[in-house]
């Protein structure tokens, strides 16, 4: 065989299942101790990490995008975060990116191609053509006011039809859309309404005048969620930036297992049509033997926020209940996933009862195979949560198979569940 003709054939590694929730946890950063202070520097580090905060409007126990911190840090203060994202001149702004989320500044121009495809969706659509004269307006209102939450925006629509998303009004979608569109940027808010301003009264021109052209993109943004992931399958790669190009995505693995970034693998009990799934480990991922983790996350927290992945690794079939009716829910409105070791441990359905200063446990859930420690360790949890947020106590209703052990190990006071539920 001639030299031209010679080809190297890739060896694919074998990992178990167990190795795989390691690696995973820790490109996500739970395998590193908690500093014992956090300040900006720390939380820079995390979200460096992760790249991506993803932003819910649910409030029971805390806004999301502040969760996947605290799971990693330890209790901070938010306002640091605040300070980052949420000001005139943030270093991590809103951008549509996995859905509504907070990204690097400097992120930006990788995101063009998106904001380009929903200019095409929603820029010429019927709304969009028979308010053009408003969008044109908006404009005008940010530049001549600079940045304006939507009460503060005075216009004739305000009175008229109502939009068509989510019930806002013809002012409110005609700022979102701007906003997809990236014409307009987020420049802080006040509670959780937004402040809206144009792009380049929020962003520095550096960000705003490069071009990345979207193969180059979303071949760098499958790279990050390769290092994000440790682990993952094409599908996984995709979702962290919900990039619905398959084929790029694919493309972009080609390249990054051509110039030995990604190293083919298989993991234990990862199938597909019968067969073990195509995954890649990123070659600088670390393997640690042991991950001694504890927290407690978000529905949106990297480590779940793609339910298949979650059931890949933790073997964790998760499903938040918020629309689902009360009495078909099975673990509680808005239960959150309970991080013990290396493994998914249970699940929390978790409410902030600030008038009465009680982090409320509505309900309380082991998956199989938690370990002895597992009520000890949620229990601490808890706690900190509750000084987290301010809260002086930590009371247990009597739902769920953990509740009863969660609530020895804090010496609870129980409450009734406000649905009537117990075991």
């Amino acid at each position: 065989m001639s030299e031209g003709a010679a080809s190297v054939k890739i060896m694919t590694l074998t990992l178990r299942r167990a190795e795989a929730r390691r690696i995973a946890l820790a490109a996500q950063g739970f395998a590193r101790p908690r500093p014992a202070t956090v300040g900006t520097r720390q939380i820079t580090a995390a979200l460096h990490r992760m790249r991506i905060l993803q932003i819910d409007s649910v409030n029971v126990f805390a806004r999301s995008h502040y969760m996947p911190l605290f799971a990693r840090l330890g209790a901070y203060d938010t306002a640091l975060l605040d300070r980052l994202a949420f000001s005139r001149r943030p270093t991590w702004v809103e951008s549509w990116a996995h859905v509504a989320s907070l990204v690097a500044v400097d992120d930006w121009p990788l995101l063009q191609f998106r904001r380009d495809a929903l200019r095409a969706k929603y820029g010429a659509d019927a709304w969009a053509q028979a308010n053009q004269s408003l969008l044109q307006w908006l404009r005008e209102e940010l530049a001549e006011r600079g940045p304006l939450r939507p009460a503060e925006i005075d216009h004739d629509a305000r009175s008229g039809s109502r939009g068509a998303w989510w019930g806002w009004d013809d002012v409110k979608n005609g700022l979102e859309r701007l906003w997809l569109f990236g014409e307009v940027a987020i420049a802080g808010r006040r509670g959780f309404e937004r402040r809206y301003a144009l792009a380049s009264d929020v962003l520095p021109a550096s960000a705003l005048a490069t071009t990345v052209p979207r193969a180059e993109a979303i071949a760098e943004l499958t790279r990050r969620a390769a290092v994000a992931y440790g682990v993952a399958t094409a599908a996984d790669l995709a979702d962290y930036w919900r990039i619905r190009d398959r084929p790029a995505v694919l493309a972009a693995v080609r390249d990054l297992v051509d110039a030995g970034e990604l190293i083919p693998v298989e993991v234990e009990g990862w199938q597909t049509g019968g067969r073990p799934a195509k995954a890649w480990l990123h070659r600088d991922a670390a393997r640690p033997r042991r991950v001694d983790a504890a927290a407690i996350l978000t529905p949106f927290d990297p480590v779940v926020w793609f339910r298949d992945r979650a059931e890949r690794l933790f073997a964790f079939d998760y499903r938040i209940e918020i629309y689902t009716p009360a009495p078909q829910r099975r673990f509680g409105y808005y239960s959150l996933p309970v991080l013990v070791g290396d493994d998914i441990v249970g699940r929390l359905d978790l409410k902030a009862d600030r008038a009465s200063s009680a982090l409320r446990v509505q309900s309380a859930w082991w998956e199989p195979g938690a370990p002895p420690d597992a009520s000890e360790r949620t229990a601490e949890q808890l706690l900190m949560a509750a000084r987290w947020q301010g809260l002086d106590r930590v009371t247990v209703a009597r739902w769920g198979d953990a509740a009863d052990a969660i609530a020895g190990a804090l010496a609870a006071e129980r409450h009734e569940h406000p649905d009537g539920r117990a075991n």
